[in-house]
């Protein structure tokens, strides 16, 4: 059986991509700014704070999962008539990259987040051992959690072609 992933075929199923699937692309990006952005206090905003500065590395990951997940959500777009379509929503690979795009998502989520804002991990660690213990494994996080994005979009863009949505008339 072949490989679910392919860097090539990633690729040509982008280079088809028509403006409808680079439209969802972009406001998937958009909105998971928003989502993962506001609430870790990364984008500024008057409904959340943090007690810990933003660290630098938390806009390259926040922008990285943002991509990768706007990438994610895109192939779902069904294409116009006479193009190649989308992987189904059926595919049994559908349901793996739903569970790696969602845990990438969430564990992107926590590693951008203030790590003594998070409930959980003061209820666990405390504030000293969050600050001791949670905030230097972060950046290891932040790691898993784009490289399960990656792989979600990877096997997403790679299997586009591979099971089509049927056109709706």
């Amino acid at each position: 059986m072949p490989s679910s992933r392919s860097l090539r075929r990633a690729g040509a199923t982008l280079a088809t991509w028509q403006s409808p699937q680079w439209a969802a692309a972009t406001a998937g990006a958009a909105v998971t700014t928003v989502l993962v952005g506001v609430p870790t206090a990364v984008v500024p905003s008057p409904l959340f704070s943090r007690s810990v500065p933003v660290q630098w590395w938390n806009y390259p990951v926040l922008a990285a999962t943002a991509v990768l997940a706007g990438l994610v959500l895109a192939t779902f777009v069904a294409r116009p008539r006479g193009s190649r379509a989308p992987a189904d929503r059926d595919d049994p690979s559908a349901k793996t990259v739903g569970r790696l795009g969602s845990a990438g998502g969430l564990l992107s989520l926590l590693a951008v987040g203030c790590p003594v804002c998070n409930k959980l991990v003061l209820v666990l660690l405390g504030a000293s051992g969050a600050l001791t213990y949670w905030a230097p494994l972060q950046p290891l996080v932040a790691v898993v959690s784009l490289v399960l994005l990656a792989e979600a979009a990877l096997r997403r863009l790679s299997t586009a072609d591979a099971c089509p949505v049927p056109v709706r008339r």
